[in-house]
């Protein structure tokens, strides 16, 4: 490109005008030629910019155009006047621009002899042609990350997600550490190689490209033995070209982890079934080892359920109530979660359960508010009903499901007349204790509680209440919770024999906690001395 004439300006020309002044220590700037770009570079990023410059009321000084080499720095790394990193942080690509930059932004009291003069004024011509972005991901220098290629979309992985990569790992002294030609697959939390790849893909796009500049402790240490074995010093850092080719979604749905889904193709909408929902889907369950044990329904004749009717395995079903119209998704069941599928001649201990699901479609029921008053007390007594069958069917997380859903539909209705509120009052409180024992044999002490606490709103001497609520604060340390509620049920049924071996538990317990409370503090008195 061509260096235009230089002055900057003509000597009876003002720098006043059309200038704009950036932050508050007299940076200012024209723009001569708008960008092409709503984006501009972030401190970090490697820029490439062609300028010239001059003192004011001087001739230039340096021209990147006179060289016809552009100009690359790193943003907000000092490696430039500071004036250049606030003003160019402004700019956008393609974006030409002057700026009058003061002493305090440029070399100051001192200058930069022969060039520049002391207490000196510039102003630089400078044209911002692109940038690299440029991440420290650890906020020590530790990992750099250069963006070589954007990738699709918004999302990234989760730390949980399983994701599918390229890469080349190289010492600075360009020997070959590690490259993938196939591309490998790894979950994120499990990480791989170095702690550099895990760490950044979780920054990355699909089909982003990156380079990496890993410093010795966030690499080499994680596999010196390798290449201690190869005769490769070790005491280097490392270069690494990682491309993230795909990632596939990894949901926990139950809490303890023994319940995956890897989602393998999105689904359309925000909505999933529910209980009571008509679902129709297809899948294929195998072993580990690919033994396919049961196959349900096609595209063309799916398998049709109503959710939390004990027609499928809870753990699958578990899943599905996470999914969207169109979802596909393999389920794993780890042995540890009990599901009632056993292959003809087959034992199923200690095995891992693979589902190839695909929710093809689902209508939900009638919503509780949309329920005649006349009905909803019946289908109260249904959904109790069918959770109490679940619930002898040791279904206790499907069970919990129907006593919630039948609560609701009893819930904030105010045209009960005074008797179909007294019998809506005792559903409540059934539904809740039963809740409370699915709760606890599902080791959810906390929410066990909630529902002795909404049964005691309505019925303060409930000792069934009392006593659950006992157990769920035993079972979370809460002892003096635990006996303040058992003593209370005592004292409302004092030869209730499941409530007197509860406060003898609890006796127990608290003379435990007692003894080793003491115990551990003759231990630290002893260290005191």
């Amino acid at each position: 490109m061509d260096m235009p004439s230089f002055k900057l300006y003509s000597e009876n020309e003002s720098l006043d005008g059309d200038f704009k002044e950036i932050g508050t220590q007299g940076l200012r700037k024209r723009i001569t030629q708008q960008g092409s770009s709503w984006k501009a570079p972030f401190p970090g990023d490697e820029v490439e910019v062609h300028y010239s410059g001059c003192i004011e009321g001087g001739s230039c000084f340096d021209s990147s155009w006179d060289r016809d080499t552009p100009f690359r720095f790193r943003l907000g790394q000092c490696e430039v006047i500071k004036g250049w990193d606030e003003g160019i942080s402004t700019m956008k690509k393609g974006e030409r621009a002057v700026f009058m930059i003061p002493p305090s932004l440029g070399y100051g009291e001192m200058g930069s002899p022969p060039t520049i003069p002391p207490n000196a004024t510039l102003i630089f011509d400078v044209e911002l042609l692109s940038w690299t972005s440029i991440r420290d991901l650890t906020n020590d220098g530790g990992i750099l990350k250069k963006i070589l290629r954007d990738g699709e979309g918004w999302a990234t992985p989760k730390h949980a997600d399983e994701v599918l990569v390229k890469y080349e790992a190289r010492l600075e002294d360009q020997t070959l550490i590690s490259k993938s030609e196939e591309g490998v697959e790894f979950y994120v939390c499990d990480g791989y190689l170095c702690p550099a790849i895990p760490k950044a893909v979780t920054t990355m796009r699909r089909g982003e490209k990156a380079e990496l500049s890993v410093k010795f402790s966030y690499g080499i240490k994680q596999i010196e033995r390798d290449l201690f074995r190869n005769g490769i010093q070790s005491n280097q850092n490392m270069i690494i070209n990682l491309e993230l080719i795909s990632w596939k979604r990894v949901i926990t749905v139950a809490e303890d982890k023994t319940v995956i889904k890897k989602i393998l193709r999105e689904g359309g909408g925000f909505d999933h079934p529910n209980e009571g929902s008509v679902v129709k889907v297809k899948y294929i369950c195998k072993w580990e080892d690919g033994t396919v044990i049961e196959s349900k329904g096609s595209d063309d004749d799916p398998y049709e359920f109503i959710c939390f009717e004990d027609h499928i395995p809870e753990g699958l079903l578990r899943a599905i109530v996470t999914m969207r119209k169109g979802e596909k998704s393999l389920v794993i069941i780890c042995p540890e979660y009990k599901t009632d599928i056993v292959a003809s001649g087959t034992d199923p201990t200690n095995k891992t359960l693979l589902f190839d699901v695909e929710l093809l479609d689902f209508t939900k029921e009638k919503p509780h508010w949309k329920i005649e008053t006349a009905e909803k007390l019946e289908a109260c007594e249904k959904k109790k009903d069918e959770g109490n069958k679940l619930f002898k069917a040791g279904k206790f997380w499907c069970s919990s499901m129907k006593y919630e859903k039948a609560v609701k539909c009893v819930e904030f209705d105010h045209s009960f007349t005074d008797e179909e509120k007294a019998r809506a009052n005792g559903l409540r409180i059934s539904c809740h204790l039963n809740n409370a024992a699915c709760k606890l044999k599902l080791r959810d002490y906390v929410e066990a509680s909630k529902c002795c606490t909404k049964v005691l709103e309505l019925d303060p001497v409930n000792v069934k209440a009392l006593y659950r609520r006992s157990q769920s604060y035993l079972e979370t340390c809460d002892l003096d919770k635990a006996e303040t509620d058992i003593k209370r049920a005592l004292s409302i049924h004092p030869n209730n024999r499941e409530v007197k071996q509860e406060y003898n538990k609890l006796r127990n317990k608290k003379e435990y906690a007692k003894y080793e409370a003491e115990i551990f503090g003759t231990m630290f008195s002893r260290q005191g001395n």
